[in-house]
This record gives structure tokens, C-alpha cells and sequence, in this order.
């Protein structure tokens, strides 16, 4: 088989993994959605749950697919890639929309846990390995900080649910259409994970990258464009709020559910490379958003254009 037919056929991989992979996402939301309130659950918990932790879904089989099938630099730098596009590409392009507004509730009640978890992700992997224990403590702050976001969402009635968070309550039981969808959206999400990895690791190791570099840029890009797509949405929309929540909280889960469940289910080493270079540079884009969040509780364009000018140079950084 020449070299160019298996060029095309890794490209079709990964364009149909990606593509899967956002089909996956939004049916996990709709249908895990639907589900919970069917349950009983009220809807504002489900938005600040069930919808934030099913944006995730993405990283989380890639991460596992990746990590457990191929190597665990791509589960790694899938988490370390994502959480810095999201910062950079996905919060930049929604500030060079419109300007955001940062709600100070939002910044310093979610905010903090973004950080500790990346503070945390640091601390750990900082002996070379993430184990299983490792793996527990995150998911220990996982569970703190999604009691948390419950408890928020009962005790703040007034406040108004963006469009993308509502979920429609008008049916109290659980269809079998609702389930079809969950188990539709699993499909696609693993079919979806499994396509971006194969179709991604074989069009770049072609090209001579290594596992940490494909990870960390068209895997991690793959799996942030539902909340691209969605913080654009929401920023046209004059939602700043969502945006700017959505990818706090994507931040958080992917590195306390996902990290900590590939850690549990795969413990895997920490290059030394990825302790010296990648985890700073995350910690820098963390603060540095939570930074220009904080000054005049607004993400300017000029801000925009600084996270998406310093995502640009991270990725050049990252070129052999």
C-alpha cells in the first residue's frame, strides 16, 4: 500500500473520529440530561453536573483508549493539551468575539479548583509516576468539588441558567428513545476515540512526532472543539458566563476524573520532559487566565488575542 493512500486513510480517521466524537458528545448531553431529571434530579443540578462532566466525555475515552491501547504519553499530553487549548484557543477566540464578562462567583468559587487541580496534578506526578493512589486523591477532589457544585446550584434559585445548562423537565419518567441515545452516544464517543487516536498517531509518527507531541496538540485539539464550539456559541450569544464556566469546569474534570481514572485503571510514568516544561507551561496559561479573569473582571479582546498569540507560540515551542 503506497505511502499516500495510507496518509489519506489515517486522515479520514481522524476527521471521522473528531466528527464522532462531538456527535458523541452532544448526544451525552441531551440524553444523560434528560435521564437525570427524569430521575427526579432538578434541572440546574443536572446543568452543572451531568452536562459539565459529559463535555469532558471526549477527553476521557481518548485519554483511556489512548492511554491503555497506545501509550500513556497520549492520555498525558491529551489532559496537559486540552486544558492549555482551552485556556488559549477556546477562551481567547470567545474573547475576541465579544469581550467577557467574569462573574466574580464563578471565578472564585471555580476557579480556585481549577488551580488546585492543576497544583495537584504537578504535586503528584512530580516523582515521575501516577499510580493508583494518585489516582484516588484526585477523584477524592473530584467528588468534593462536584458536592460542591451541587450544593451551589440548590442554594442559588435565582440565578439564571444559560440556555446551554437548561434542561427540559416536562417528562418524569425515563424513556427507552432516551436510553437508545445514551447508548448511541457511547458508540460514538468510543468509536470517535478510537478513530481520532489511530487516525491522528498514524498521520503525525508518518511525519516523525513522537506520542507526548501528538497527544498534546491534534489529540488534545480533537477533543476541545465541543467546548469550542460551545464557548463560541455561548459568546455570541452574550453568555459570557458559560463560556468562561465551561472551560473552568472542563479544566477541572479532566484532570481530576480523567488523569485520575487513567491513573487507577493504568498507572503510567511522568517524562521528564513533561515535568520541566509541560506542567509549567500549564500552570502559566492557568494562572495567567485566572489573572486577566481577576483584573477588571473582564476578558478583553486585547486579553483574547495575548491567550490565543501565547497558545500559538506553545505549540511552535513544541515543533522539533
Amino acid at each position: 500500500m503506497s505511502a499516500e493512500l495510507l496518509l489519506s486513510v489515517d486522515t479520514l480517521y481522524l476527521l471521522g473520529g473528531i466528527l464522532l466524537l462531538y456527535l458523541g458528545a452532544e448526544l451525552l448531553v441531551d440524553s444523560a440530561s434528560s435521564l437525570a431529571v427524569g430521575y427526579g434530579i432538578a434541572p440546574a443540578t443536572v446543568g452543572v453536573t451531568v452536562v459539565a462532566f459529559s463535555t469532558t466525555a471526549p477527553e476521557l475515552f481518548v485519554s483511556l483508549v489512548g492511554g491503555i491501547g497506545i501509550s500513556s504519553d497520549i492520555g498525558l499530553g491529551n489532559i496537559i493539551g486540552s486544558n492549555i487549548a482551552n485556556l488559549g484557543l477556546v477562551l481567547g477566540t470567545s474573547a475576541l468575539v465579544q469581550p467577557l464578562s467574569v462573574d466574580s462567583k464563578l471565578l472564585w468559587r471555580h476557579g480556585p479548583f481549577m488551580l488546585a487541580a492543576a497544583v495537584l496534578l504537578v504535586v503528584l506526578g512530580s516523582d515521575g509516576t501516577l499510580g493508583q493512589f494518585d489516582g484516588a486523591g484526585m477523584l477524592a477532589l473530584l467528588a468534593v468539588f462536584t458536592g460542591y457544585m451541587i450544593y451551589q446550584s440548590r442554594s442559588a434559585d435565582d440565578e439564571v441558567v444559560p440556555d446551554e445548562m437548561q434542561v427540559e423537565s416536562e417528562s418524569g419518567s425515563v424513556s427507552a428513545r432516551q436510553l437508545a441515545l445514551l447508548a448511541g452516544a457511547g458508540l460514538c464517543l468510543l468509536g470517535g476515540s478510537i478513530g481520532l487516536v489511530q487516525g491522528g498517531t498514524g498521520l503525525l509518527r508518518s511525519f516523525g512526532f513522537d506520542d507526548l507531541f501528538i497527544g498534546i496538540t491534534i489529540i488534545a485539539f480533537g477533543t476541545s472543539l465541543p467546548e469550542l464550539a460551545t464557548s463560541l456559541v455561548s459568546s455570541f450569544r452574550d453568555e459570557a458566563e458559560f463560556s468562561i464556566g465551561n472551560v473552568v469546569g472542563s479544566n477541572i474534570y479532566n484532570v481530576l476524573a480523567v488523569i485520575g481514572l487513567l491513573a487507577i485503571v493504568h498507572p503510567f510514568s511522568v517524562k521528564a520532559t513533561v515535568q520541566t516544561f509541560h506542567f509549567p507551561v500549564m500552570l502559566a496559561f492557568t494562572v495567567g487566565a485566572m489573572a486577566l479573569m481577576a483584573i477588571g473582571r473582564t476578558v478583553s479582546r486585547p486579553g483574547g488575542i495575548a491567550l490565543v498569540g501565547a497558545y500559538g507560540g506553545f505549540v511552535y515551542l513544541l515543533l522539533p
